[in-house]
C-alpha cells in the first residue's frame, strides 16, 4: 500500500509499505477514506525527530470502512463506517472506565514510561504504524473505533478522531465561569475549533494569532482577536479588555514550538542535527520547549483563573515561574484528549444538519495522499492559507 513515511527532519515521503494484517484477535483492518494532517505531526516533522525511525508511517486522524475483523472485535462488522480515535485504548481497564483513555493500562507504553499508544506517533508512544495510508491496522478495535452513519461527507465525522474532542476537552478543562472570558492562544486547527466550541457555548472568546487567515476564521466564529503583528504585550492587551484583571480562563493551543522563544528554537535546531542516539535520551531529561505561549498564558490569566494546556510540550525540566503560579492561585489542567470520553457529548453537534461547528468547511485543503510532502511543507510554513489539510484516499 501507499503511505506517508518519515525519513528525517522536514523529510516525509509517500512510499510503498507492506499491507497491514490481522495480528491479534481484536484487530481490524480499515480502508482509509480520509486522514487528517495534524499540528502534532509537525512536531514529528521538526522537533521530535530524535524519537522517530526512518520509514515510520505517520498520521493519527483517520476514518474509513472496515475491511476485515478479528474474532474478538465485538459488534464491529465488515462494511461499517468508522472513525478511529488517535489513541489506542481497550475500554475495560480501570483508566478507561475513569474516562482517562489516554492512560489506558492495556496499551500504555511502559518501556518509555508513557501513556496509551498512539497511531503514527514515535517511539515514545509505541511506534504504531499510522493512518496517512491506504489501510490501517486498528488494535483494540472493539473500542478503538467510533461507528458513524452513512450519508454525510467524511468531513462531518473525520474530526471526531482528534480535533473536536481535543478542542472540547480544552474548553472543559478551562472551566470558563458563567459570563466569563476565554483567551485562546494559537489558531491552528485545535485553537480554531476550541474557539468555535466556546463561542457556540456562549462564552466571550478572545483569540490570538499572527496569521491573517486564521484570525479571519476566528472572527467569523464570533471571537474577538488579538493580532500578534500589532500587539507587543498580549497580557496588557487582555487586561485592557477585561477591567484590568485578565482572562478568566486561557487555552494554550500552541505548545512546544511557540514563536518568540529564540534560544529554545536554536536549541531544537541544533539537537535535530545530532544523532538520535545522543539527543533522544537528553531530550527526555531537559527542557527544550519554546515556552513563550505558556508564559503568555500565565501572564494573561486573572488571579484565581485556570489555564488549560492542550498544546504539546516535551521537555522534562522546562523552567516554570512557580512563584507567579502560586501567588496568582492559578489552576493548571492538561493532557492528551480522552477522545471516547467526549464523543457522546459531541455527536449531536456533528449530526446536526446546521453543522454548528462548521465541520464540513473546516479543512482548507483536501489533497491526494501523493501530495503529502508539499502539504507538510505548506502547513509547517503557514503558506497558501494552509490551516487544516485532509488527505483523500
Amino acid at each position: 500500500m501507499r503511505a506517508v513515511t518519515w525519513q528525517g527532519r522536514r523529510d516525509v515521503r509517500v512510499e510503498d509499505v507492506p499491507d497491514p494484517r490481522i495480528e491479534k484477535p481484536n484487530d481490524a483492518i480499515v480502508k482509509v477514506t480520509s486522514s487528517g494532517l495534524c499540528g502534532s505531526d509537525l512536531h514529528l516533522y521538526e522537533t521530535l525527530g530524535p524519537f522517530m525511525g526512518e520509514g515510520d508511517v505517520l498520521g493519527h486522524e483517520p476514518m474509513g470502512i472496515v475491511q476485515e475483523v478479528g474474532p474478538e472485535t465485538g459488534d464491529l462488522r465488515v462494511g461499517d463506517r468508522v472513525v478511529m480515535p488517535f489513541q489506542i485504548c481497550c475500554g475495560h481497564c480501570w483508566m478507561c472506565e475513569q474516562g482517562l483513555q489516554t492512560q489506558c493500562e492495556t496499551t500504555q507504553v511502559r518501556d518509555q514510561g508513557m501513556g496509551a499508544a498512539l497511531f503514527g506517533f514515535s517511539k515514545l508512544y509505541g511506534e504504531v504504524p499510522g493512518a496517512q495510508a491506504q489501510y490501517l491496522r486498528v488494535p483494540e478495535a472493539q473500542y478503538t473505533s467510533i461507528k458513524v452513519p452513512e450519508g454525510p461527507t467524511d468531513e462531518r465525522f473525520l474530526f471526531l478522531s482528534d480535533v473536536i474532542p481535543t478542542a472540547w476537552q480544552s474548553v472543559v478543562y478551562a472551566g470558563v465561569p458563567k459570563d466569563g472570558t476565554l483567551l485562546v492562544l494559537g489558531l491552528g486547527p485545535i485553537g480554531d475549533m476550541a474557539t468555535r466550541i466556546a463561542a457556540h457555548q456562549g462564552f466571550r472568546v478572545i483569540a490570538v494569532d499572527r496569521v491573517p487567515e486564521r484570525l479571519a476564521r476566528a472572527v467569523s466564529a464570533g471571537a474577538e482577536v488579538i493580532d500578534l503583528r500589532e500587539v507587543d504585550d498580549v497580557g496588557e492587551e487582555v487586561r485592557a479588555r477585561t477591567n484590568g484583571r485578565g482572562a478568566d480562563s486561557v487555552i494554550d493551543a500552541v505548545g512546544m514550538e511557540a514563536h518568540g522563544s529564540t534560544v529554545a528554537e536554536l536549541g531544537q535546531r541544533v539537537f535535530n542535527k545530532l544523532p538520535s542516539r545522543i539527543t533522544a535520551p537528553i531530550m527526555t531529561k531537559v527542557g527544550l520547549d519554546r515556552m513563550n505561549a505558556i508564559y503568555t498564558a500565565i501572564d494573561s490569566v486573572r488571579r484565581g483563573g485556570t489555564i488549560s494546556l492542550i498544546g504539546v510540550y516535551g521537555g522534562q525540566s522546562d523552567p516554570m515561574p512557580m512563584l507567579t503560579l502560586f501567588d496568582k492561585q492559578i489552576q493548571l489542567r492538561m493532557g492528551q484528549a480522552n477522545v471516547k470520553r467526549w464523543v457522546d457529548d459531541i455527536m449531536p453537534l456533528v449530526l446536526d444538519d446546521d453543522d454548528p461547528l462548521g465541520t464540513e468547511t473546516f479543512a482548507t485543503h483536501q489533497v491526494p495522499l501523493e501530495e503529502a510532502p508539499d502539504a507538510y511543507q505548506k502547513f509547517q510554513s503557514k503558506t497558501d492559507g494552509t490551516i487544516k489539510v485532509v488527505f483523500k484516499l
